[in-house]
């Protein structure tokens, strides 16, 4: 089974990938890995990295590419990534996806307790990377994140523990096969 959860930063998807991956035996591929690893092979910071994303196009495409290929290639995996849902559909791959949420003020508190900082200023990260991200995948790709109809199932994540989300999940994904 291929699963895939994408959502907004702070929404709670690293953490819950794992736990629902250990329950459903299923192989792990965070795109934010993926990411890291192009910017050690670019011989480059995750910062200088990130400007250059903004800067070349290339760079989301190598990222996106290497999501699909990897979904293409394996039958029993999750793969976590903001556009994950989206170019699996349009690459034709049938998998199972989720999109989680939250309350910016949440994801913000999380983003701060798990990256350091303050949460005003997390929270003004967040919407500008948000804002980046959603003008660059409507330039890519035609693709608006904000269009959620492509998702099997949403969730939430505001007031839910990460067990109560991979509880859900797993639910769902059994209830699909």
């Amino acid at each position: 089974m291929r699963l895939t959860i994408s959502g907004p930063p702070g929404s709670g998807k690293t953490t819950v990938c794992k736990l629902v991956a250990e329950r459903l035996h299923l192989e792990v591929i965070i795109s934010g890995n993926i990411f890291r690893q192009l910017a050690k092979e670019a011989s480059m910071s995750l910062s200088d990295f990130g400007t250059a994303c903004e800067m070349d196009p290339e760079v989301d495409r190598k990222l996106d590419a290497r999501m699909v290929e990897i979904a293409s290639s394996r039958d029993d995996v999750l793969l976590e990534g903001r556009l994950t849902a989206h170019m699996l559909t349009r690459h034709g791959i049938p998998a199972f996806r989720v999109y989680m949420d939250a309350d910016l003020d949440v994801r913000a508190a999380r983003v701060a307790e798990r990256e350091g900082g303050i949460k005003a200023r997390r929270k003004r990260e967040i919407v500008e990377r948000e804002e980046c991200e959603r003008h660059r995948y409507l330039a890519y790709y035609g693709i608006d994140v904000l269009d959620r109809n492509i998702y099997d199932l949403i969730i939430d994540t505001t007031y839910l523990t990460p067990k109560q989300v991979a509880d859900r999940i797993c639910e769902a994904v059994t209830l699909h096969e």
